[in-house]
């Protein structure tokens, strides 16, 4: 074996020895190129900020899908009270009673689709305020890696991994804003 390819083979076992790319340039910061990614979901949902978010609305969106259960219950009993009640009233009195039902189940639902929206709303507001939180950091991770671009991961074709920052940038973020309790929300 020539000498260039034996050392190349050296380096090559270091480099696997040392975990790869990726590894390395997670362990040690980002590498040195002109263009870094990031996953920016994995970035939100793997952070402390975007965890506890992730646990807020999965309850508030739980006690929704309560509410929502409790109504229909009630709602229900009432469709089958108003049914019992057909056989002793007469057909305009009747629907007299069921338009209106009709409208009460109508504005109901108006009322808690308005609840799901605003709670779909205040989720995607509370990501912005993460994204404008982190920008200070990705601005740091980028000048140390003389960047000139961070892209989203998933808007590239082929790129190595080396240059995939999201690992320290999550790491940098729950250095810095941890779980965002104290970050100014809208």
């Amino acid at each position: 074996m020539a000498p260039a390819a034996r050392l190349l083979t050296v380096l090559m076992a270091v480099w696997l020895c040392l975990g790869g790319g990726e590894a390395l340039a997670q362990r040690v910061g980002p590498v040195q190129s002109p263009i870094l990614t990031i996953d920016s979901d994995k970035l939100f949902s793997d952070s402390a900020f975007g965890q506890r978010t992730v646990e807020e609305f999965e309850a508030r969106g739980a006690e929704l899908a309560a509410e929502n259960r409790r109504i229909e219950e009630e709602l229900s009993a009432e469709e089958k009270e108003l049914t019992d009640k057909r056989g002793t009233m007469t057909p305009a009195e009747f629907r007299v009673l069921a338009d209106a039902f009709d409208e009460k189940v109508q504005s109901t639902r108006r009322r808690q689709d308005a609840k799901t929206r605003d709670l779909n709303v205040a989720l995607e507001e509370r990501r912005v305020v993460f994204l404008n939180a982190a920008a200070p950091v990705l601005e740091m991770l980028m000048r140390e890696a003389g960047a000139a671009v961070i892209m989203e991961r998933r808007s590239v074709f082929l790129s190595s991994n080396a240059i995939d920052i999201t690992r320290t940038a999550v790491e940098r973020l729950d250095a810095v804003l941890g779980d965002g309790s104290d970050v100014p929300r809208p």
